[in-house]
């Protein structure tokens, strides 16, 4: 999940007193632009295991989702183009968490109710204009079921 709110106001309460705080959101555009070695050492796993799956799709013409297996080699190949471009170690995107994303593309209920819980929750946040909203990129990994929030901005 991708959250952008663009220049987003919001009031947060410390102790007796309401703190009027503002926050200004990079793009999508501007948040995958990032360069890879610009990031913070602890960035998910996910965050660039995604990235190399998007570009495989891009590259191959396919909308998202229509990777599958069988994709595995070229996609461990862009992973290799992609980790020596960006000055990456290759163990940041391991390859059972590509196998694992290339062969459950299919929707898991589960995983839609917990994702879509956190939405509507940020929603609420966004329109309510209370409390510390998402910054920008949210992960959930369902075999491990921990979510995990990325802040992935420009310098």
């Amino acid at each position: 999940m991708f959250v952008d709110l663009q220049d987003y106001k919001y009031s947060k309460k410390k102790l007796e007193e309401t703190i009027e705080c503002q926050i200004e959101y990079p793009s999508f555009e501007e948040a995958i632009s990032v360069p890879w070695r610009a990031l913070p050492r602890r960035v998910s796993k996910l965050y660039f295991a995604m990235r190399v799956i998007e570009q495989f799709e891009d590259v191959e013409g396919r909308n998202p989702g229509e990777t599958s297996i069988a994709d595995r080699l070229g996609v461990l190949k862009l992973r290799k183009e992609l980790c020596e471009t960006n000055s990456l170690d290759e163990s940041q995107i391991p390859d059972a968490l590509l196998e694992r994303l290339l062969t459950d593309t299919r929707e898991f209920p589960p995983v839609c109710a917990i994702i879509g819980g956190i939405l509507g929750q940020e929603v609420i946040k966004a329109i309510s204009g209370k409390g510390d909203p998402l910054k920008n990129f949210f992960f959930f990994d369902a075999m491990d079921g921990k979510g995990l929030i990325e802040d992935i901005s420009g310098p």
